[in-house]
């Protein structure tokens, strides 16, 4: 099982960028699914998150520049980043609930392949 992180790049600050995260088996099943973002030299932080149902929730920061959005039949979460500014920069992953990281792969502390952003000003 596992979680593939795809679609960053280099983009000038205004732009947009689609990143996707794939998820094999049926790891996003009736899970909240999540983005995360690590800007260089510092902690990983929380950037939205999406329920099954598609309840949407956002970290202030991004909130009406970020859509996320999921295809549950293609175990597929997307994150639509638009308005990019450079503190947007890092490496952005997604997974699930801590709980659930346990359940699949025995490490709370599970995280798979990242994809990196780097927005230019």
């Amino acid at each position: 099982v596992q979680l593939q992180a795809s679609g960053g790049g280099l983009v000038q600050a205004g732009g947009s960028l689609r990143l996707s995260c794939q998820g094999s088996g049926n790891i996003f099943r009736l899970n909240v699914v999540s983005w995360y973002r690590q800007p260089p030299g510092k902690q990983r932080e929380l950037v939205a998150d999406i329920s099954e149902g598609g309840n949407a929730k956002y970290v202030d920061s991004v909130k009406g520049r970020f859509i996320i959005s999921r295809d549950n039949a293609a175990n597929t979460v997307y994150l639509q980043m638009n308005s990019l500014k450079p503190e947007d920069t890092g490496a952005y992953y997604c997974n699930v609930d801590p709980m659930v990281r346990y359940q699949w792969w025995g490490d709370y502390e599970h995280w798979g392949q990242g994809t990196l952003v780097t927005v230019s000003s």
